[in-house]
């Protein structure tokens, strides 16, 4: 798939559907599962928001309990998400931050959540309903071998507002900074030296690690 499109440098998503079957609901009518590719180039933001930073809001909507739909399941459900983006866009919104039901952050509509505050970094545990992105763990180890503490525990947006640095991390995303949530500046309005030093890590590390498809 990859070398049919001419990639070299992309994104590439596995589908794995129940298959075809009838209007209802009932998996056991689906008896043969539907396999597809997708292989493209994708780049959520354009490199001068990794320079300036983005503006995000507190969504209305709030993630689903684990209890409801767990997080490990990579699912292509992506309505609770679409909402808190609608609500974004019509806001003039880069992002979402979407809470649970108790008000604490879980994650922005497809990417991971990370606060800075006195050099130590946090992001919102799994069980909160967050899901256990691949840039999500690569940035919390980059940021270990650094020596910088990083923290797995819950918190609220009032952290987020009083924060040094918050930035978002994701596959797309890569790791992108936030300077504006709900129209109050974050830090000092500019990108952090933890972020920056994250980001720099972190794009040294992904074509390294990678490996070449195709010649």
């Amino acid at each position: 798939t990859v070398r049919a499109n001419g990639l070299r440098d992309g994104y590439i998503r596995l589908v794995v559907t129940r298959g075809v079957g009838d209007l209802g609901l009932n998996p056991n009518l689906c008896p043969r599962p539907t396999v597809f590719i997708i292989a493209d180039q994708i780049r959520l933001f354009p490199q001068e928001l990794y320079e300036k930073g983005i503006h995000v809001i507190s969504a209305a909507v709030q993630r689903q309990p684990v209890s409801a739909l767990n997080p490990r399941v990579k699912s292509c459900n992506y309505l609770n998400s679409i909402l808190a983006r609608i609500e974004a866009n019509n806001a003039g919104a880069h992002e979402a931050l979407i809470l649970d039901l108790r008000g604490f952050v879980v994650e922005g509509t497809a990417d991971n959540v990370f606060v800075v505050r006195n050099g130590v970094i946090t992001t919102p545990p799994v069980y909160l309903g967050a899901l256990r992105g691949i840039t999500r763990d690569a940035v919390i180890e980059i940021a270990q071998e650094k020596g910088l503490p990083v923290r797995e525990e819950p918190f609220t947006l009032y952290e987020v507002y009083d924060a040094d640095e918050l930035f978002l991390t994701g596959t797309a995303a890569e790791v992108v900074p936030v300077v504006q949530v709900d129209g109050r500046t974050i830090g000092t309005g500019r990108p952090g030296p933890i972020y920056a030093c994250l980001l720099e890590e972190f794009r040294k590390r992904a074509p390294r690690d990678g490996y070449q498809v195709y010649e």
